[in-house]
């Protein structure tokens, strides 16, 4: 039987800021109620905290921590000009995208402060002293193909042995949209460290099947 997501914390999520649908949030919830029980969740891209939600309510509902990393100055499609840009999210003082503080709130008010913790750097910069197995890993930051290719290279291999590496965004198709994350799925499935699970719109769930957490995975 799968988990249903809390009433409370749905309502939450689906509020949130962000762009991830409802079935896609389920599933990303429920691989984590499989998983937090065995390590932490590391999600790459935090933007306003709506996956963060989905995440945080497994691990309130079963233990366990979830950590998001960003900058929080927004991915190139969310800058001013772009598909996704948002100005209420732009800081005025500084003319740049800022959305820690939506990122903050949002958590606050869905009551996760004590599962969802915020790491706020580049995920390059983060990856230089990460040393922590995680038991799921969730890739969802910038989709542009070196941003995409550079959290898989420093994030997967500390995905630990039966852990889950999601990726968002895997689009096979160049006419629906941006290819990095479908190139950093194919780079997992052809490392042979990773074996295809499940897709759920355009979410894909890999499972580990080979090494340990910290061993390379190619």
């Amino acid at each position: 039987m799968n988990p249903e997501m809390p009433a409370d914390l749905l309502a939450h999520a689906l509020a949130a800021k962000g762009f991830m649908p409802e079935d896609e949030g389920a599933f990303l919830h429920r691989i984590a109620h499989e998983r937090l029980s065995h390590g932490p969740a590391l999600e790459i891209g935090t933007y306003c905290g709506k996956s963060a939600i989905y995440l945080g309510a497994a691990a309130r509902e079963i233990g366990g921590s979830v950590l998001t990393i960003d900058h929080h100055r927004g991915s190139e499609e969310n800058q001013a000009g772009w598909e996704h840009h948002d100005a209420s999210l732009v800081d005025d003082e500084l003319g740049l995208m800022d959305t820690l503080p939506v990122f903050r709130r949002t958590v606050a008010r869905a009551g996760l402060e004590d599962q969802v913790t915020a790491v706020v750097g580049r995920s390059t910069s983060v990856a230089t002293w990460w040393r922590t197995p995680v038991s799921l890993l969730f890739i969802d930051g910038g989709h542009a193909e070196v941003h995409a290719q550079n959290d898989y290279s420093g994030f997967a291999h500390w995905v630990m042995a039966g852990g889950a590496l999601v990726i968002h965004d895997v689009l096979e198709r160049p006419e629906d949209g941006g290819q990095a994350p479908f190139h950093v799925w194919q780079r997992a499935v052809g490392s042979g460290c990773f074996e295809s699970r499940e897709t759920v719109g355009s979410m894909r769930a890999l499972t580990r099947t080979r090494g340990d957490a910290g061993e390379p995975v190619g």
